[in-house]
């Protein structure tokens, strides 16, 4: 059972008792679209219940780093194969990033709303799955408009898959560790963008030169492959314990701490933390991925004698140091405040990128790769601070910030601008400009948040298994939310 906000009600209703946390996981297995205006006591389920769910939810951040890994690959053997410019092959970033602009502010964000997360997971890798199958039929007709559209089509498959999986993961569990988890989650999310290229030069593209009309055959195989996997992976997820922490849960455990955290409900149009926070994130995202694009270019100017080889392997090496970084910070979280963190690690990118600007040589590669070491945290830390109070808004909320990834089809561009126009180097002050507005967020948080936010860190929710009877179940049957009573629903 589950427990429904009605809005605008005055008669009473009877409440006997919150649903607990367990019931939420005896309902994980139930295959139906939820209510979201109903409390199902999923917000409140522990660590241990947590275990599963969220490591299956972790795959998916593997599958989209791994996705987001091949971008730089694909676009180097398009060019050779296909005989198109740089600039042309920018279009692959354009189509997927600008899908994520798109699919969570329209269709996705209304999924997850109306049917809950398992169905969003479902059509999210249904997506992502015919878009991989779209690659076949683009190979063939050696169509690289095919291929931008087949990317499109994943990015949208991707950005379902984010507009979900990461309210998931911050919501399932006890909200102390919400910024762990995502930041932890998102780690494999890193190593599965190292493990792409790798496996790229390694295996897939192996004695084949970016002329060979094997080239994109391997692509086509690959994207098969992927199609096969994320299809299998949909129907485990049909069967999967999905948890659904609905808007309703979010708004009452919102409220269980409204005595620590000051927590007021709110519309959403006065929520400018999340606004605040989903421009940050579009400057921040804007700027990493323009790095990551140009990060090549940057080598092979910054040091001449360095081929483009060398500056793959250097890649290879930066983003490993992205990848250690989201393990280093989501250890540190479990002792340090997630605002001071993220202050931190936004500091040292303003320090790094400032330098690599500044210098030449070995010191210069050094320095821009520093910045992909710090960059690991921003984007869950960003998300889930963003997120904090949101209450019945968090799964808009989320929506906003996941479409806020489109920042990086815009930054890329402009970098490529003013790089032709003078160097890499010089170029490199459009990301320090993004990360100047992103670094605002952090400044904000310490400055004007951090009672509240240090607040939900010590909220207990989860911690300790409740029972039917709990001082916070009795504390919730008496507040009035919206202007309306809690009514027993069926779920």
């Amino acid at each position: 059972m589950g427990f429904k906000f009605t809005l605008g009600r005055s008669d009473p209703v009877d409440a006997e008792r919150r649903p607990s946390a367990v019931e939420a996981m005896e309902n994980a297995h139930r295959r139906h679209s939820v209510n979201d205006h109903a409390v199902t006591g999923a917000a409140e389920i522990t660590v241990r219940q947590s275990i599963v769910p969220v490591s299956l939810v972790t795959v998916l951040f593997f599958m989209w780093g791994f996705a987001y890994g091949l971008l730089d690959v694909l676009n180097k053997h398009f060019q050779e194969t296909l005989n198109i410019s740089a600039a042309q092959a920018a279009g692959l970033q354009g189509a997927y990033f600008g899908a994520y602009f798109i699919g969570p502010l329209t269709y996705s964000g209304w999924i997850v709303r109306k049917f809950g997360y398992r169905w969003t997971f479902i059509t999210g890798l249904s997506i992502y799955g015919v878009g991989a199958l779209l690659f076949w039929p683009s190979g063939m007709k050696r169509s690289f408009g095919g291929f931008c559209g087949s990317m499109f089509v994943v990015g949208s498959g991707l950005s379902c898959l984010e507009t979900s999986a990461n309210p998931f993961i911050a919501t399932c569990g006890p909200p102390k560790y919400s910024e762990l988890r995502l930041n932890l989650a998102q780690s494999f999310q890193a190593i599965g963008s190292v493990v792409a290229p790798v496996l790229a030069s390694f295996v897939i593209f192996k004695n084949i030169s970016g002329a060979d009309e094997g080239s994109l055959q391997s692509v086509q195989w690959v994207y098969l492959g992927i199609a096969i996997f994320v299809f299998a992976l949909a129907v485990v997820f049909f069967f999967a314990p999905i948890p659904e922490v609905t808007d309703a849960d979010m708004a009452a455990q919102s409220e269980e701490s409204s005595a620590n955290t000051g927590y007021i409900d709110k519309p959403l149009r006065k929520q400018y933390t999340l606004f605040w926070g989903t421009a940050a994130q579009f400057c921040y995202v804007g700027a990493q991925v323009a790095i990551a694009g140009y990060f090549i270019h940057y080598v092979t100017e910054a040091k001449p004698s360095l081929s483009s080889a060398d500056g793959s392997n250097l890649l290879a090496v930066a983003q490993a140091l992205f990848a250690v970084g989201r393990f280093v910070a989501s250890f540190a979280m479990k002792y340090i405040k997630p605002r001071l963190i993220l202050l931190a690690f936004m500091t040292g990118i303003m320090i790094f990128i400032s330098a690599a600007i500044g210098t030449h040589g070995n010191a210069a590669i050094a320095m821009l790769s520093l910045v992909l070491f710090f960059e690991s945290c921003i984007f869950p830390t960003i998300f889930t601070l963003s997120l904090r109070g949101l209450g019945r808004h968090t799964k808009r909320g989320a929506s906003f910030l996941v479409a806020s990834v489109s920042g990086g089809a815009v930054f890329p561009v402009m970098l490529g601008a003013v790089a032709d126009a003078r160097n890499t180097r010089v170029a490199m002050c459009v990301p320090l400009a993004g990360f100047v507005v992103a670094y605002s967020f952090p400044v904000y948080l310490n400055l004007c948040k951090a009672k509240e936010l240090d607040a939900f860190t010590e909220v207990k929710t989860g911690i300790v298994e409740s029972g039917e009877g709990s001082a916070q179940a009795e504390l919730f049957q008496e507040k009035d939310l919206e202007s309306g009573r809690v009514e027993e629903v069926k779920i």
